[in-house]
């Protein structure tokens, strides 16, 4: 084992995979030259040169347009957006052509594309530079959500969307890039479409993803001192959900607490509750209980930031109410 960054992790994943497939180019805003804007394609130019490592003009949806017709043609693009807030733009081909174009021609074009960067809030970066986005794109038939955690899972989920042949969106977080952690030596992946436990318990399931899951931690750490027991399960794929893993824990613990950076209307966390009181509804002793973020656009004030996410005082208060605990 060995202990590496979150950025280096991704571009560990890219560059191992570019020499592996000579079909994987890299392209997006500042990839090349810049290497990256977080860094995370740093020294990719250097290896494989400006026709694998492109720097395009500040255009999501033309770029994005090329990667849809070069996968169309046989090749593996990744797609670096500076901020998923950014990719809006880039939201017509996503959704109307890489998500459709294996239905709408009839099996004849894949569309073997990765998408990835920087998604959620990041501090005092304001209304339009902190939305999170695996709800919006989790609705849209055809696309596959991850979204990892650790340089552990950065790396190993990566290679697996690579290789995938079907659009995969990975929502990583600029907060998390210089995060540390442990990965293997060798080669490795992380299988897409699998939850992973956290922290077993036997209180209450906590259902969480991304970095709002430091929080849960902390939480967890705090509800411990007060000998209450929880078990906390990172979706890491956001589609597809792993339902099976979450309906096991809930039929250990009982209860359930989901906590997301999203908007609360139509997020991850209203099909998460749907599904499990529909498969587990036996299962369950108290309501399902959601923190999301505040149904308002994010604020620039650190003070308004605090209030608009999900604190560890309010993740606390969450299991307690459904465990009835005072």
């Amino acid at each position: 084992m060995r202990e590496i960054t979150f950025r280096e992790a991704v571009a560990e994943a890219m560059s191992e995979e570019m020499r592996r497939d000579e079909r994987v180019f890299l392209l997006g805003e500042e990839v090349a030259e810049y290497n990256g804007a977080y860094k995370a394609s740093k020294g990719m130019l250097d290896e494989f040169g400006p026709k694998r490592v492109i720097d395009t003009p500040i255009a999501e949806l033309g770029f994005t347009s090329i990667a849809v017709g070069a996968a169309m043609n046989g090749l593996r693009p990744i797609v670096e957006f500076m901020t998923w807030n950014f990719a809006v733009l880039a939201s017509d081909q996503i959704i109307n052509h890489a998500a459709k174009m294996l239905q709408m021609s009839g099996g004849q074009f894949t569309t073997p594309i990765v998408f990835r960067g920087p998604n959620g809030p990041a501090g005092q970066l304001a209304a339009t530079h902190s939305q999170s986005y695996e709800a919006f794109y989790s609705s849209i038939p055809g696309l596959k959500i991850v979204t990892p955690f650790t340089p552990y899972e950065a790396k190993g989920l990566l290679k697996s969307a690579i290789r995938d042949n079907d659009p995969v969106l990975v929502m990583e977080s600029e907060k998390m890039y210089g995060d540390v952690g442990m990965i293997p030596e060798g080669e490795y992946l992380v299988p897409i479409g699998k939850a992973n436990i956290r922290k077993p318990g036997s209180d209450c399931t906590i259902v969480s993803f991304g970095k709002i899951l430091k929080t849960v931690h902390a939480a967890a750490e705090e509800l411990e001192k007060e000998g209450i027991n929880v078990e906390i399960i990172d979706l890491v794929t956001i589609r597809p959900l792993d339902l099976d893993t979450i309906i096991e824990s809930v039929k250990k613990t009982n209860r359930l607490v989901i906590v997301e950076e999203s908007f609360p209307v139509n997020s991850v966390a209203s099909e998460v509750s749907y599904r499990v009181q529909r498969n587990a509804f036996d299962h369950l002793d108290a309501p399902i209980v959601r923190l999301c973020q505040s149904d308002t656009p994010f604020a620039f004030a650190t003070t308004l930031i605090d209030e608009a996410l999900p604190q560890v005082k309010e993740i606390m208060d969450a299991v307690k109410n459904a465990m009835y605990v005072s």
